[in-house]
């Protein structure tokens, strides 16, 4: 029973699930069914279900039936309209028909040209855009091809600019079209090229200034020499002295500004065309002969580039090298002054662009890398100076060279540049200078010493006296009252060296000029200089002319006389000393001369060296002395040797008149001497063994003549008997003739 009550229930639940799935069936779209018929068959009362789907079709197809059995005769009636609606139609139809085919027919033309006319709108609206198109894109080619023409004609600032503007202006209107693609990607290969051209006329510029340095140099110290001696005229003038030349006013003669558009900013020649011009005509400016605008420009390439940095480092790097290059000087520069010209021009030229560059341009250099240079520059220009210049054996050439360097230096002043060291090497040469002088001095002194004739100036005419008093300071109211024609008592010697000793002091002084020395430094180098010249290289000439060997004794005395006369001149030396210096003698500090010493010492030698030769003449004499020491004839004059030794001594003493007193009365009395003692010599020799009264009769004649030449005076000044004192031993008892002769005859008989 209860299993009945559940069957039963299933089949309640089942009804109501199919129940549902045919109202859902009966609502739902034919699309979406399949679910709904698959629970269907997912279950086992599908058989019932369908059972029940057959019962619900039935049902529905009777009410359908229904529904159409109770509308029928309305459905005839619209089958009736429609016939008769279609018959209708049908004409409506025949009649559209043949109305189109009319409207076909006349309203061919017209579609015909409604088509030409949207084809003319269309190319109407192709036109315009193609016109705007066009519009935009004329300017981006206007200024590509402007951009070629300014590389063209190397306007490289210019076609950067212009580059600049078509990347950021023009090319982001047109960016969509391919041409301009093309010229976006070319854009870095321009900017590339561009920097490689503008590199490459610096290139050209930086070796046209490397060959033309000297030029511009030149031009510089041109220019700087132009404006000392306009100094030097303004410093004569009786008004205040000018000042030097301002670096101010060396730039206002460059216009520094570069016209990017002008034809000849954009040439890039580096260094212009200057032809030489007269040296009375105005020199040009040094910056004149250079044209910067390479340098110019291609900083503002780089910089625009952001390659600035890069740009400086090259440009310092190539002229650190052309620096290095220009400071080598030439093997052979010491030969001539055209060589130091040359290399102080290119050490101006460059130091000259350098310092233009400097001034003209926002940091491509600074002062500090200047400054750099210009130590390095000093230090070897200084080093080569003294390396060469120490070939230099010709004053001259060492007093040009000084010039040059003064030159050079005062040039670079202009600019700014120290030039102290230069000043205190000019110093060190002229301690060379001063040697230098000297060598060619002691050649003139030679010179002047060997072709003198070591006689009197014989003059006469006044013309002629006037002539050596004006050459040579000297005062005799005696020789003045003489008539002529009469003598000086020097030789031609002492007014040509005192000559070539001012001359000597005014080659000195040429040397002090423009090395802003004051006049007590410029005396006291004048006085050094001139005491080497007259205790070495004079003294030194007149010693070797006092100890020549073919000297006489005539030369002697002339030469006694000639640095008594010259001593006597030292006073006038030093006038003329203080007249072109203007430093009194009385200052402290001043050096005196020592001309008064050397010419002293050098009359000293000679005075010497006449005793010496008055005694080796003497000596040659008596070397003809033939004695024959056993004769036994009596003699009634003096033996001949020795009256031609007293007629030599007496001569000789005649030619000591213009000697000072003693020298005269000593010689003579040295010469005595040396004659006494040298006869006694001969009557006291060993070989002498045994002498006759004959011998001894000639040998009391010959000194009687002795003595009578010293009774004669030969020389004046000699108290009385005085001279004859040198004889006297020859007179002593123990010395006289028969004592002699006593005495040999005893040694004779011991033996």
């Amino acid at each position: 029973m209860e299993r009945g009550k559940m069957a039963e229930a299933e089949s309640l639940e089942t009804a109501a699930e199919h129940e549902r799935i045919l109202r859902e069936i009966e609502s739902t779209d034919t699309a979406c069914i399949g679910p709904t018929l698959r629970s269907v068959y997912d279950g086992e009362e599908h058989g019932r279900f369908m059972e029940k789907l057959e019962t619900r079709i039935r049902n529905h197809d009777r009410e359908i039936e229904k529904m159409c059995n109770f509308h029928y005769q309305g459905f005839v009636d619209s089958i009736t309209e429609l016939l008769k609606v279609r018959g209708e139609a049908q004409k409506l139809k025949n009649q559209v028909t043949d109305t189109n085919r009319k409207l076909q027919h006349e309203g061919k033309e017209l579609v015909i040209a409604m088509e030409e006319l949207k084809q003319c709108r269309l190319q109407q609206r192709n036109i315009s855009a193609t016109v705007d198109k066009l519009m935009l894109c004329l300017p981006v080619l206007e200024m590509y091809s402007k951009l070629r023409d300014q590389m063209k004609t190397k306007r490289h600032y210019p076609a950067l600019k212009t580059l600049e503007h078509l990347e950021h202006t023009y090319l982001p209107q047109v960016s969509h079209y391919r041409f301009c693609k093309v010229m976006v990607d070319n854009i870095p290969k321009l900017r590339e090229e561009i920097k490689d051209v503008s590199m490459s006329d610096l290139k050209d510029f930086l070796e046209s200034i490397r060959k033309h340095s000297d030029k511009i140099g030149e031009t510089a110290m041109k220019q700087a020499q132009q404006q000392r001696n306009l100094d030097n005229i303004v410093l004569q003038q009786p008004r205040i002295g000018s000042k030097r030349k301002s670096k101010k006013d060396a730039y206002t003669i460059f216009d520094t500004e570069i016209e990017s558009t002008s034809p000849k900013s954009e040439q890039d020649s580096g260094i212009l065309d200057v032809e030489d011009e007269e040296d009375d005509e105005e020199v040009p400016g040094a910056q004149d002969l250079v044209d910067f605008s390479p340098v110019y420009r291609c900083l503002h390439i780089y910089s625009v580039l952001g390659a600035r940095e890069t740009f400086e480092n090259y440009y310092r790097k190539q002229r650190r090298k052309q620096a290095r290059l220009v400071l080598q000087p030439p093997s052979n520069m010491h030969e001539t002054l055209d060589g130091y010209r040359k290399y102080f021009n290119q050490i101006v030229g460059f130091f000259v662009v350098e310092d233009h560059i400097l001034h003209t341009t926002q940091g491509l250099v600074n002062r500090a890398y200047i400054d750099e240079l210009w130590e390095m520059a000093l230090s070897k220009t200084i080093a080569a100076l003294r390396t060469h210049s120490s070939y230099c054996s010709d004053p001259n050439l060492v007093l040009d060279l000084k010039n040059l360097i003064v030159l050079f230096a005062d040039t670079l002043q202009v600019y700014g540049f120290p030039v102290n060291q230069l000043f205190d090497m000019l110093l060190e040469i002229r301690d060379q200078y001063s040697e230098t002088l000297l060598k060619k001095w002691a050649g003139i002194f030679r010179n002047i010493l060997d072709s003198d004739n070591y006689s009197p100036i014989p003059v006469t005419s006044e013309e002629m006296y006037k002539k050596v008093v004006g050459q040579f300071p000297f005062q005799d109211i005696e020789l003045e009252k003489q008539p002529f024609p009469k003598k000086f008592p020097f030789s031609e010697f002492v007014p040509k060296v005192y000559n070539q000793i001012k001359e000597f002091i005014y080659a000195c002084l040429k040397f002090s000029e423009d090395l802003h020395l004051s006049s007590t430094e410029v005396d006291d180098m004048i006085r050094k200089s001139t005491n080497l010249l007259l205790t070495r290289t004079l003294s030194n000439s007149l010693q070797n002319v006092i100890k020549r060997k073919n000297i006489g004794l005539t030369e002697l005395v002339q030469i006694i006389i000639n640095t008594t006369h010259l001593e006597k001149s030292c006073k006038y030396l030093e006038e003329f000393i203080t007249n072109i210096t203007n430093v009194l003698p009385e200052t402290v500090h001043t050096t005196k001369l020592y001309g008064t010493t050397t010419f002293k010492d050098a009359r000293h030698a000679a005075e010497e060296e006449i005793y010496t030769n008055l005694n080796q003449k003497i000596d040659q004499f008596l070397q003809l002395a033939d004695y024959d020491w056993m004769t036994g004839d009596l003699g009634n004059k003096a033996s001949d040797y020795l009256v031609d030794l007293i007629a030599f001594l007496r001569s000789t003493f005649a030619v000591f008149t213009h000697l000072p007193g003693k020298v005269a009365q000593t010689a003579c009395m040295s010469a005595c001497k040396h004659l006494a003692t040298s006869l006694m010599q001969l009557l006291l020799e060993a070989e002498v063994r045994q002498l006759t009264l004959g011998a001894l009769q000639q040998f009391n004649l010959d000194v009687r003549e002795c003595e009578q030449f010293a009774r004669s005076g030969p020389v004046p000044g000699f108290q009385e008997d005085t001279l004859q004192l040198a004889f006297i031993d020859l007179r002593q008892p123990q010395a006289s003739p028969i004592m002699i002769a006593s005495e040999w005859n005893t040694r004779l008989l011991l033996n």
